[in-house]
């Protein structure tokens, strides 16, 4: 057998039955025979013809599937299609080259052979996860499909006692990873604001943990970008002073820390902000600098934003908008 395949039976599963008859398809009908289309440019534009108004991000991913269901799919390969409302999983051998049927829910089809019905939740945790994706095709990789099979033919993927602590382990690490990637998303929308933008977010972040902070009139500053202290008007101390700049390949040097220490007076605390990192010279200087300074760079600051979120106001929430994502604790 040569690849195998997950080929929803479309959004919850609602054709899941009439794959059962023996096929399992993809939608976009629309874009009418395939087999008239011979690249993937040629379904792009075709496809950009019918979907006008969809942007750009989403076209390529479907093409990229309609393309993928049409010719890279083979006659011989592994396929499989889920119920979530019956928590099934069909396991199938293709048997037919891409079809074009229009009597089906969906006209782009592939035959198959179905070799028998599992049910999710006696697959192993990283099998499960990996078949989470809610992509309308996807590949599936050796060891998922092996573990597939073990379950098909009536023979336990591992062992029940060691079951558990594979799941945890697949838990701890598949949550990692979620929060990997929001960290990374979150520092790709950081980069994407404005310089005054990046200013009115710092200030969001001083409001969120509790301080009055605005931004300064634009001017002759000595590098203040933001100003923040308990009361609003720096009467009661801690008063913070921020300097924010948003070079992200340039990170800034100990005389840029200099310079801002300058600028600070006794009872300030400085808050130097910087998407483009610190030099270890630097971080020294702010080390030894005689009123206290902290030193943000992006990956800080996305951690500040997460911890803090919860109290953003309309402001700082509309510049990084976000939402709240539940996963099982174990």
């Amino acid at each position: 057998m040569g690849q195998y395949w997950m080929v929803r039976a479309g959004e919850q599963g609602y054709l899941f039955d009439e794959f059962q008859h023996g096929f399992v398809g993809i939608g976009w009908n629309v874009l009418g025979d395939l087999n008239q289309l011979a690249s993937q440019e040629e379904v792009r534009r075709m496809y950009d013809l019918s979907y006008e108004n969809e942007n750009t991000a989403k076209a390529s991913n479907a093409v990229a599937m309609i393309w993928k269901f049409r010719s890279q799919l083979r006659q011989g390969d592994g396929v499989i299609t889920y119920s979530p409302t019956k928590r099934i999983y069909l396991v199938a051998t293709i048997v037919s080259d891409y079809l074009y049927e229009t009597d089906q829910t969906y006209h782009h089809l592939r035959r198959v052979q179905w070799d028998g019905e599992i049910n999710r939740d006696v697959l192993a945790a990283a099998s499960r996860n990996s078949l989470g994706s809610l992509s309308t095709l996807f590949s599936i990789n050796n060891e998922v499909w092996a573990d597939i099979q073990s379950v098909l033919s009536g023979k336990p993927a591992i062992i029940e006692e060691k079951k558990t602590e594979v799941e945890k382990q697949e838990f701890v690490s598949i949550r990692e990873d979620i929060r990997g990637q929001a960290h990374e998303l979150i520092k790709d929308k950081i980069l994407k604001l404005a310089d005054d933008e990046l200013e009115e977010l710092a200030a969001a972040i001083l409001r969120a943990m509790g301080y009055r902070a605005r931004r300064t009139p634009q001017g002759p500053d000595r590098g203040i970008d933001v100003f923040a202290s308990r009361d609003g008007l720096g009467l009661e101390e801690p008063r913070i002073k921020a300097e924010v700049k948003h070079r992200s390949k340039t990170p800034m040097g100990s005389q840029d820390i200099r310079s801002f220490l300058g600028a600070l007076r006794q009872g300030d605390r400085g808050l130097y902000l910087s998407t483009g990192g610190f030099t270890k010279e630097a971080k020294y200087e702010a080390e030894r600098a005689n009123i206290p300074i902290t030193l943000l760079d992006l990956d800080n600051l996305a951690d500040l934003i997460v911890a803090h979120y919860d109290n953003f106001d309309l402001d700082g929430r509309a510049l990084i908008p976000l939402i709240r994502v539940y996963y099982p604790a174990a």
